[in-house]
């Protein structure tokens, strides 16, 4: 337990790694860059209100009170009595606030966009069918980085995206789920111990997270050769 206990501080300390490096580029950028996108990923402590546009349970929603009270009227999905980390981030960037990826209505993007949703895990057998997934997510943003192409043109949509700062937060809801008398997902990892199974949801964060800044890293590369 106490291994597992030592990978879930190796988890923590990567979200924490990924949340704060945006925060020194948008001091470094903000006298170059007016306006800087801002993409966010996650589970209930950065979802806005995506929850509420999914068929799932009433546990898993956050649109009634006391959520919200201190700040919002009505409550938006928030698992907050306010703001999330996500929210001051956005504030401390200049921007509005970040708006829910599924939330109806036009949206060109122009801040970014949030994909979190409420009990999303590292993997995708965690909550199937009642949360957006970390694998669903990043093909949200795919779909929004093929509308940034098609508005702004190649160039233009890879400079944004380059430069834009990217939060995740994934992981607890995966430990969480392989706790006995939880929502138990040992009869998919009958065979994994605490320390394996720890290793799984670490491996397929990184890897995904990984993945997905390379591609938009080599994409910028090709818009800035142009």
């Amino acid at each position: 337990m106490a291994v597992a206990n030592r990978k879930s501080s190796s988890l923590l300390l990567i979200i924490a790694v990924v949340v704060l490096c945006p925060l020194t580029r948008i001091d470094s950028y903000e006298n170059i860059h007016k306006e800087v996108a801002v993409f966010v990923f996650g589970e209930s402590l950065f979802d806005p209100g995506n929850i509420n546009y999914i068929n799932t349970i009433s546990v898993l929603q956050a649109n009634y009170l006391p959520y919200g009270e201190s700040y919002f009227s009505p409550p938006t999905g928030r698992f907050s009595y306010g703001r999330l980390i996500s929210d001051f981030i956005a504030e401390y960037a200049r921007l509005p606030l970040i708006p829910p990826y599924l939330e109806p209505g036009k949206n060109e993007f122009t801040y970014g966009t949030n994909f979190a949703s409420t009990r999303a895990g590292a993997l995708i057998e965690t909550l199937p069918g009642l949360v957006v997934d970390l694998q669903t997510q990043l093909q949200y943003f795919s779909d929004v980085e093929n509308h940034y192409w098609q508005s702004l043109g190649y160039t233009k949509a890879e400079q944004l995206l380059s430069n834009a700062v990217y939060l995740f937060s994934y992981g607890a809801n995966d430990y969480i789920s392989h706790v006995p008398n939880s929502i138990s997902m040992d009869n998919i990892y009958p065979t994994l111990t605490n320390e394996k199974y720890t290793e799984l949801v670490i491996g397929n964060l990184t890897s995904v997270i990984k993945a997905k800044v390379k591609a938009v890293q080599d994409a910028a590369a090709v818009a800035h050769a142009k």
